[in-house]
């Protein structure tokens, strides 16, 4: 059961969804490498980014697959939202995340200003969780531990 206490005079609200996509094939994730203006630039994350008006969080995650890795893909599962009040780097917001695995289709496309790298990366040859942008090593992390023994998805956090 969850419970939840509010404190009076609370106003602060939510203010962006976000979607994520975990690409997987054979023992490879794929990942892009950050740029531009943004949050965590340099940093190697998962796909994605904010919902845009009218759509669904599952057109969400394919527009933000293809857009930022030139990638088409079908969805999976929904693997995983994350309300995690805290997330690091947050830009004191808070942001929630649906997590979808996604089955690589073609690479169509190119990367837009958002991307300076995309890449499929072995999973033995990943960073340490901790060097991924925002809390992706976590994401990782978790789908790497379903990938070895599946769980009951998704996972609320």
């Amino acid at each position: 059961m969850i419970t939840c206490t509010f404190e009076k005079g609370y106003t602060d609200n939510l203010r962006h969804v976000v979607v994520h996509a975990l690409v997987v094939r054979n023992q490879e994730i794929l990942l892009e490498k950050r740029a531009g203006d943004l949050l965590e630039t340099g940093k190697w994350a998962i796909p994605g980014g904010f919902l845009s008006r009218d759509e669904t969080v599952s057109q969400g995650v394919l527009r933000e697959l293809y857009e930022e890795t030139g990638w088409k893909g079908e969805i999976i599962s929904l693997f995983r939202t994350n309300s995690n009040p805290k997330r690091a780097n947050d830009a004191n917001r808070q942001n929630v995340i649906f997590e979808y695995l996604i089955k690589p289709i073609e690479k169509s496309g190119k990367t837009d200003w958002e991307t300076s790298k995309v890449e499929w990366i072995p999973f033995d040859k990943l960073l340490p969780f901790d060097e991924f942008a925002f809390d992706h090593g976590e994401s990782i992390r978790l789908l790497l531990s379903y990938l070895k023994k599946p769980f009951p998805l998704p996972v609320i956090m």
